[in-house]
């Protein structure tokens, strides 16, 4: 877990647009926060947390992260950096969107459990466990709620994006039909 004490990280902090003709089979985690992590020559800055702690899979920061324009490549940077979730007391509606679908946490907390979580984050990078089943994350002797939309939730235990939720509903959407064509044969077009 890595504390980045910043607000309102938009996605082109995540990944600056002049890397994005990189083909994502390249991987995007070398871009995460570049204008961030890097000096004017390109060297890592040693003050930057990401940097000392390269290993990290959480993040913990301050409200609208991601944040800014709808740039699904912001996702894949954190992800392929190795960031399995981010801490936040908010996020940008486009990328939580586009973080669940691609297996990635936005742990909603309150702005005082985030400074919390950030002070207790020192030089160590403390083990920290997150249960979505109970939306709880656990630092030390301190637990956590977290808010996450019960959809979003039932996608990340499972692994789904958008078509794997839909292909949960097959069932009912094949007894819908053939009931709506009983009720409405009109509305279906004529067989040849």
């Amino acid at each position: 877990m890595v504390a980045l004490p910043i607000e309102n990280v938009d996605t082109d902090q995540l990944i600056p647009a002049r890397f994005m003709s990189a083909p994502r089979s390249k991987g995007y985690g070398g871009f995460l926060l570049h204008d961030l992590r890097r000096d004017a020559d390109g060297a890592l800055r040693g003050d930057m947390p990401l940097n000392r702690h390269a290993d990290a899979s959480l993040i913990v920061t301050r409200r609208n992260f991601g944040c800014g324009s709808s740039r699904e490549a912001a996702v894949y940077a954190l992800v392929d950096a190795g960031i399995r979730a981010v801490i936040a007391p908010s996020f940008g509606d486009i990328f939580a969107g586009n973080a669940v679908n691609n297996g990635l946490l936005p742990a909603r907390v309150t702005e005082a459990d985030a400074e919390d979580l950030i002070a207790r984050i020192g030089a160590e990078v403390p083990a920290a466990r997150i249960d979505l089943e109970t939306c709880t994350i656990t630092l030390g002797d301190r637990d956590v709620p977290f808010e996450l939309d019960p959809v979003q939730r039932t996608k990340l235990m499972n692994g789904w994006d958008d078509i794997d939720l839909t292909r949960a509903e097959l069932d009912k959407i094949a007894r819908y039909r053939a009931e709506r064509r009983k009720t409405a044969p009109w509305a279906w077009p004529v067989a040849e």
